[in-house]
């Protein structure tokens, strides 16, 4: 029951079987038509999606097709509900993982549901706490933009004082300030840059992002904003109005610990050609460092030539 499932449909029939077909297998939303559902994508990205589609969802199939474009949706699996006499004349026109018809959902659906999960969970990289891409779909990513000569901006956030915070409040409520930080980045990127936009999680408290150079700064400076008056939450409430907690250091020794910050540090390809992602990494680790070394959140451009 670990599996999330969003389905789309407005017809009433289909709906009941969804219901009765899945409810045994997984947790699984229903909503009535897509827009009303794309929050909940970002926000949570689920196992699979399942959307109706019929002869008037010319509009439908260009969202899909944009969700199964993008760099981080198009890892969502999606399973499509057509007419029987629904022809697909290419499937470079719906983008769909698998359909099933609608004669064949009393029989299948349930089989099709499972296949599509079990497909989901070998193909796809994903982090598993965040559900953001890790660390093979990064490398690809930053080797694909190389190769194909893109100006692009790229960043590393990190968070300051993490294991002193999970060694006193423990991993899961250290689990609960990755997935924030996770959210946060994803959704303050995408709205800032909608398509092309890219953002990955290395692992840990370390996360990685790509934008257009001209929007990556500002994209960051934002990020910090909001990270800073969200943080405070995570603490208890004395620790959070001394502003600090006691916790053990990597020595073993007691010590007075800052609420968390967060670095991160930019580089880009503008002023320099990388040539592979090795280049890429190292940069970027040199310049996270910078960030560290400051006092309070903060992040630091490359802005060498």
């Amino acid at each position: 029951m670990n599996n999330r499932i969003v389905a789309i449909t407005d017809n009433p029939a289909i709906s009941s079987l969804i219901k009765s077909k899945l409810e045994r297998i997984s947790k699984f939303e229903i909503y009535g038509d897509i827009y009303s559902t794309l929050g909940s994508v970002y926000s949570h990205f689920p196992d699979l999606i399942i959307i109706e589609i019929d002869h008037n969802s010319d509009r439908l199939i260009n969202i899909i097709n944009d969700i199964k474009s993008d760099s981080i949706l198009g890892q969502i699996t999606i399973l499509s509900i057509i007419p029987d006499n629904f022809n697909i004349s290419s499937w470079e026109y719906l983008l769909t993982d698998d359909y099933i018809r609608y004669s064949d959902i009393e029989k299948d659906l349930h089989m099709r549901v499972e296949l599509a999960l079990l497909r989901s969970k070998r193909m796809v990289e994903l982090n598993p706490l965040t559900r953001l891409p890790s660390n093979t779909s990064i490398t690809k990513e930053i080797i694909h933009r190389i190769e194909k000569n893109e100006l692009f901006g790229i960043a590393y956030a990190d968070l300051d004082y993490f294991k002193p915070y999970n060694d006193k409040y423990g991993f899961s409520r250290g689990d609960e300030v990755i997935k924030m930080l996770g959210r946060l980045i994803f959704n303050i990127v995408r709205q800032s840059q909608p398509q092309k936009s890219f953002v990955g999680h290395i692992g840990g408290d370390d996360f990685i992002y790509i934008m257009d150079l001209n929007l990556i700064e500002n994209t960051s400076k934002n990020i910090i904003e909001h990270y800073d008056k969200i943080i405070p939450a995570f603490y208890d409430q004395a620790d959070r109005e001394q502003g600090h907690i006691e916790s053990i250091d990597r020595e073993g020794v007691k010590k007075i610990f800052p609420i968390m910050f967060l670095s991160i540090g930019i580089t880009h390809n503008k002023n320099k050609k990388f040539l592979h992602y090795a280049e890429v990494a190292e940069v970027l680790a040199e310049m996270k460092k910078y960030a560290k070394s400051i006092k309070g959140s903060y992040l630091i451009m490359d802005r060498r030539r």
